[in-house]
């Protein structure tokens, strides 16, 4: 079982890979977006763990030419900064499942595999709070304008500056 993980962070890449292998998977990772689609064809993996949050651009970007070069692996996104948006745009671009950051190994496993998941406690299951249900808004607002940051402000009615100063924070939870 080839595992391709792709992930920006090399400790945590390092790490994941070995406890992956732990689980019986032959891992590869890929710290650098410029051999991304190299070591698809290269290795070619049956399960890629993409990381959406890269160094220089969104793992989003990379979900179409990844399933070009493998169209048959099972694809999923694994992000630090979830949001309705994403998760919705990342399944559209061809991405067979979306977990959120920290996700445990046994669960990762699951999904790649795809085994059926008991009730997994999920961020969006309960009420959310009226920080978190901002952050969602000003996701999708942002995700409507194709990620212009000024466009986004002027919907929202607020300074670019707040905006960008929203996004560089880490969601509110529930």
């Amino acid at each position: 079982m080839k595992l391709l993980i792709i992930e920006d962070d090399i400790a945590f890449s390092n790490t994941l890979a070995r406890r992956m292998a732990k689980m019986g998977f032959n891992c590869w990772c890929v710290n650098s977006e410029s051999e991304i689609i190299d070591k698809c064809s290269e290795f070619l993996p049956q399960f890629v763990l993409l990381d959406m949050k890269l160094e220089h651009s969104s793992g989003l970007q990379y979900i179409a030419k990844i399933r070009e070069t493998l169209p048959d692996c099972k694809l999923v996104l694994l992000t630090g900064f979830a949001s309705i948006a994403t998760a919705v745009e990342a399944i559209k671009l061809g991405a067979d499942d979306y977990l959120t950051k920290p996700a445990d190994t046994k669960l990762i496993t699951k999904k790649l595999l795809g085994e059926d998941v008991e009730e997994v406690e999920s961020c969006f299951e309960s009420t959310m709070s009226p920080e978190r249900l901002e952050w969602e808004h000003i996701q999708q607002t942002l995700q409507a304008n194709g990620g212009n940051v000024s466009e986004t402000a002027r919907q929202l009615n607020m300074h670019r500056r707040t905006l960008q100063r929203k996004l560089q924070k880490r969601p509110v939870s529930k």
